[in-house]
């Protein structure tokens, strides 16, 4: 029953018809626990108040179906007015952006100039910005971008996903440049020939990497809910040795609060990742589709 709603929500994720209606009818039925809001204002709110309890966040101005330029400059155009109100405000916060939103299925260099223009402007404010890993039709695509980015900037970083079987050997290419990684378990629906089906090899090679990429010196993200992967790294990073100024645990607006903030109490470093936009609803139903008591959340709220 599991695994038939999560296919259910993944393909429902990816309906350009579901996603008019979700536009249509706003943030309801509990979408909004997820989302910060649909507007600038509303996000930045949100960052504050993690902010006054010790967390830290990225803001992510949601988008996934892009068809035309027009569109796709639009968003970057939010990217860039995202990474203005996040200065004037004097929020603690990065920007988190999928290279889809910006036109990558459409020209592989309008997705570049918007990219160069994104980083330029975070650079001016000193700020970080993070490619978020999408579907496994874009991975290459994803990395050959960033490995040229990164020759021009500093002040960007990517999502690499344990469930592929490639991972590892990306880990270790990309700690070859010095990457600065969010390292997640993977959330979309892929084949088995290309990622791992069973749950336990993909929490194996998690920790693998996690491993790998913080042996190697690098900056490490560790993306997860999952306490038992947080507990590991903290042990492991007691055992080697490794700062605290070297990684940070990451979370999801609206999951795990408790947890967030007993991680801060520890002394850890704690960032939130916060979408906002009307695009919403690919994000709204990858986090359905990944735990079975985000549906009950969201059923309780259609019946109040």
């Amino acid at each position: 029953m599991e695994l038939i709603m999560r296919n259910m929500f993944q393909s429902l994720g990816k309906s350009r018809s579901a996603n008019r209606l979700a536009k249509k009818y706003g943030l309801r039925f509990g979408a909004a626990r997820f989302v910060a809001g649909e507007t600038i204002a509303q996000s930045i709110a949100a960052v504050r108040s993690l902010n006054q309890s010790g967390r830290v966040a990225t803001l992510d101005h949601l988008g996934e179906f892009v068809f035309s330029e027009e569109e796709a400059l639009e968003s970057a155009a939010m990217c860039l007015q995202t990474l203005d109100a996040i200065a004037e405000s004097h929020v603690t916060s990065n920007l988190s952006l999928k290279m889809t939103s910006l036109g990558l299925d459409i020209s592989k260099e309008l997705c570049m100039q918007s990219m160069r223009r994104i980083l330029d402007r975070a650079k001016q404010y000193g700020n970080f910005v993070r490619i978020d890993m999408e579907d496994y039709a874009h991975c290459q695509v994803s990395l050959d971008i960033y490995r040229e980015l990164r020759q021009e900037y500093d002040n960007v970083g990517i999502v690499i996903q344990a469930y592929l079987y490639r991972t590892e050997q990306d880990i270790a290419d990309l700690g070859a440049i010095g990457a600065n990684l969010r390292l997640v378990k993977g959330a979309y629906k892929e084949s088995p020939s290309v990622a791992f089906p069973e749950k336990s090899d993909v929490d194996k090679n998690y920790v693998n990497i996690i491993q790998k990429h913080l042996l190697g010196g690098h900056y490490t993200a560790v993306a997860s809910h999952d306490k038992a992967i947080i507990d590991f790294t903290k042990d492991f990073v007691k055992q080697h040795g490794i700062s605290n100024d070297q990684f940070e645990f990451q979370m999801l607006y609206g999951i795990c609060d408790d947890l967030q903030n007993q991680l801060v109490k520890e002394g850890y470093r704690v960032r939130v990742y916060v979408p906002y936009g009307v695009d919403w609803f690919g994000y709204f139903m990858r986090r359905l589709a990944e735990r079975p008591a985000n549906v009950w959340f969201v059923l309780k709220n259609m019946f109040k």
